[in-house]
């Protein structure tokens, strides 16, 4: 049982953490059962907005955008995230170097970075499409298609690991050291001693990283999507926090635009109970 004074020392967290992510969370909820387009009364329409959505074309390949980029961008995140932790665990001064390279891109603001990677990813002057007309068949034209579109906006996104370096590095240093000695001493590979003496360490750490991920990553798309590919080519990177963005700040749309986050708000309560139940089991064990 938690003590008295745990309770009351995490007490502030926990009433900012329902003030500032519950409650958004309820009102999106409700709002989508009005229609609210600022011009005129609000009308509650029930699952209305629910079933226009399912006829809404663009919707749906939001939706396919979306769970495409989760399936691309999470998994890519977290294997750079942890190799790096595992390269620039030791404490020298190229580790030290390398820890505050893959932390730039997280205090850079988003909108300076997608800027950065605007200029980088241009295919007619940028450094990407040099590369690409040496190396590419298509050359830099590649970049004007769907694929690299997509895989523009999963870079963008997916080299924003500093965070996740840094918890894991700091996880990967707290492994006591005599464990590696002792299986360098019995003659064991790299391999095994990462297997059986890094990974059940970091394994618990992963899983809530990605969870968080889960829940976090679309609201990332939001500006690569609009500033580095404009959605386009075809709407191919038409996610939904952009359709959402749209359909209330362009169209004034705003109880459809709270049915178009409705996904997004599932994915964010599944995340945070699995979240939950994770650190009751191993808190438990």
């Amino acid at each position: 049982m938690l003590s008295r004074g745990l309770i009351l020392l995490a007490a502030p967290v926990l009433l900012a953490t329902l003030i500032l992510t519950g409650l958004p969370l309820l009102a999106t909820i409700g709002l989508s059962l009005f229609r609210v387009d600022a011009l005129g009364p609000a009308e509650f329409v029930g699952l209305g907005h629910v079933q226009q959505l399912m006829r809404d074309p663009l919707f749906l390949q939001a939706l396919r955008n979306s769970a495409l980029l989760l399936a691309v961008a999470l998994p890519l995140r977290l294997g750079l995230a942890l190799l790096l932790s595992l390269l620039l665990s030791d404490s020298s001064r190229l580790s030290r170097v390398g820890l505050g390279l893959s932390l730039a891109p997280l205090v850079l603001p988003t909108l300076v970075w997608s800027i950065a990677w605007l200029w980088l990813l241009n295919p007619y002057a940028g450094p990407a499409a040099s590369l690409l007309d040496a190396f590419h068949p298509q050359g830099a034209d590649w970049i004007l298609t769907a694929g690299g579109a997509r895989a523009a906006v999963v870079v963008v996104i997916s080299l924003i690991v500093g965070e996740m370096v840094l918890v894991l590095r700091a996880v990967r240093r707290m492994v006591p050291p005599h464990y590696y000695q002792t299986a360098a001493l019995e003659g064991a590979s790299g391999w095994f001693a990462f297997r059986h003496i890094t990974w059940p360490q970091l394994r618990p750490v992963v899983g809530l990283l990605s969870l968080r991920d889960l829940s976090l990553g679309l609201q990332w798309t939001l500006v690569p999507a609009l500033i580095v590919t404009k959605t386009g080519p075809l709407h191919a990177t038409l996610y939904l926090p952009y359709y959402g963005y749209q359909s209330a700040f362009e169209y004034l749309r705003f109880g459809y635009a709270a049915a178009i986050a409705l996904p997004m708000v599932l994915l964010v309560i599944a995340a945070l109970g699995l979240q939950g139940w994770m650190l009751w089991r191993w808190r438990g064990a």
